[in-house]
């Protein structure tokens, strides 16, 4: 089987990390207890300096922080909107360094979520609007505007000014089909998903018949093949041992039915959920998609790089034993679990 993608500058890469669900651990190695007893995000800037975020007393009233988790970029967001001077400042300065590391990896889109900001929508809206301001002001890449709601993502595409190129909408499923329409007013590309009306598919067949009704309600609206970037779903192969194939199937389907000028994306570390060595299993997993017709990825490119990914030794031992459970052939990831607690996957 040989790679739809061969080097690195023909994969499009939508950075995933400015997002309010992600979490630092309390305790772990980007937390901080300050002498007052407040906690502190450890971070370095732009510049490469050492800094400190310091979270808000409210957030320790939130259930994240009880199970011992900090959502740091929704700290960033609700720091930058609602406290002053540095504190302010701060939050800014976090996201800023983040949007930086991501281009400097090579990100073409930022992909920027604020659904947990808040369960108001009026809050969600404005956060959303606020953040694409924020990262436009300093971004050379467009963002990828990312909700399950549209009035979300409407509000991200009234707050973006075009200066870095034209968006993306994340993302448009069977369920908003008429969020299409969104994508032409704004001149964007978009994300669709395999998502049924009432769920997520059962196999490939499923994501090929959802994903097929999706570009045909776009390709009849006009969107051109090019800007659809398709998003089979992946999901954790530690649930199933049928979750890889379904994805990597999907895949193979989908470019085989839409052909070149489509693209194929998705959350890739989706697959490595609840695993030891999550990285291991990200890397092999984007390689198999790759080959399989994947050419675009959600991914964190700080630490999925695409160059060394396309060059991996597919034939060593922790990639063979990696590729054998993400195929389905390791049933409860037990010999891979097993591999990992010998020592076998470094």
């Amino acid at each position: 089987m040989s790679s739809f993608v061969s080097s690195a500058d023909q994969f499009v890469t939508i950075g995933e990390n400015i997002h309010t669900t992600r979490i630092v651990k309390l305790g772990g190695v980007f937390h901080e207890q300050l002498d007052d007893g407040a906690d502190a995000i450890k971070y370095r800037n732009a510049d490469g300096d050492r800094k400190l975020m310091r979270v808000p007393d409210r957030f320790k009233q939130t259930q994240p922080y009880e199970q011992g988790q900090l959502k740091h970029f929704m700290i960033a967001v609700w720091k930058g909107m609602n406290e002053d001077g540095d504190e302010a400042a701060s939050g800014v300065d976090y996201i800023e360094k983040e949007v930086h590391r991501q281009i400097r990896a090579d990100a073409n889109y930022l992909d920027l979520n604020v659904d947990e900001f808040s369960y108001r929508l009026n809050e969600q809206q404005d956060a959303m609007k606020w953040l694409v301001q924020k990262v436009q002001s300093i971004s050379s890449v467009p963002p990828s505007i990312d909700s399950s709601k549209s009035e979300i993502i409407e509000a991200g595409f009234e707050a973006y000014d075009g200066s870095a190129g034209r968006p993306m909408l994340n993302s448009v499923a069977l369920e908003r089909i008429e969020a299409l329409d969104l994508v032409l007013e704004n001149d964007a590309c978009v994300v669709v998903t395999a998502a049924k009306e009432d769920g997520m598919p059962e196999d490939e067949h499923q994501r090929l018949e959802n994903v097929g009704r999706i570009i045909e309600a776009a390709l009849e609206k006009g969107i051109a093949k090019g800007d659809i970037y398709v998003d089979p779903l992946f999901f954790p192969i530690s649930v199933s041992g049928e979750y890889g194939p379904h994805g990597l199937n999907a895949i193979r389907m989908i470019r085989d039915e839409f052909g070149p000028e489509i693209h194929i994306t998705g959350g890739m570390s989706n697959v490595s959920f609840g695993l030891p060595n999550r990285k291991l299993v990200n890397e092999v997993f984007l390689r198999l998609a790759i080959d399989h017709g994947a050419d675009s990825g959600i991914i964190d490119p700080l630490h999925l790089d695409i160059d060394r990914i396309l060059t991996m030794d597919m034939d060593s031992k922790p990639v063979q034993i990696t590729t054998d459970m993400l195929m389905g052939n390791d049933d409860f990831c037990m010999n891979y679990i097993t591999a990992f607690r010998a020592g076998d996957l470094n």
